[in-house]
């Protein structure tokens, strides 16, 4: 079985980069600065799937994502979570929050609609983000 990104996911999002396990894509919500880091092997669904020899590289990963998105965007606090209710393939949010987002304090699910990027602003933050992950 090879890696392929769930349907959902692929809609929802754009490709930032690929680290060394994980996909990293960019929620296309420019509401909430949001990235989710899927990991590129088949049939992962929840975090105790991930095979012990990649657990480190998938927790520093996670923790990279979270610095270099707080970097981008001064994020005031990182939430992280891996639900995975509605899309059944292991991925984890890393969402950049700030008092007074239109969620605050409360998570970011089902909040509102969706605002997506525009295209110049999503280009150049994407640009961004990939620089800091391989910079």
């Amino acid at each position: 079985m090879t890696f392929s990104l769930h349907e959902r996911l692929a809609a929802d999002t754009f490709l930032v980069t690929d680290l060394t396990l994980c996909r990293v894509l960019l929620m296309n919500d420019r509401r909430f600065p949001w990235l989710i880091l899927v990991p590129r092997r088949a049939g992962l669904r929840d975090f105790d799937d991930v095979p012990g020899a990649e657990k480190p590289n998938f927790h520093a990963e996670i923790d990279l994502a979270s610095v270099v998105l707080r970097d981008a965007v001064g994020a005031e606090k990182m939430n992280v979570a891996a639900l995975g209710n509605m899309v059944p393939q292991l991925h984890v949010h890393v969402i950049a929050r700030f008092a007074g987002d239109a969620a605050w304090p409360g998570p970011v699910w089902g909040v509102g609609q969706a605002e997506p990027y525009g295209e110049d602003e999503k280009r150049a933050l994407i640009e961004k983000l990939a620089r800091s992950f391989h910079g």
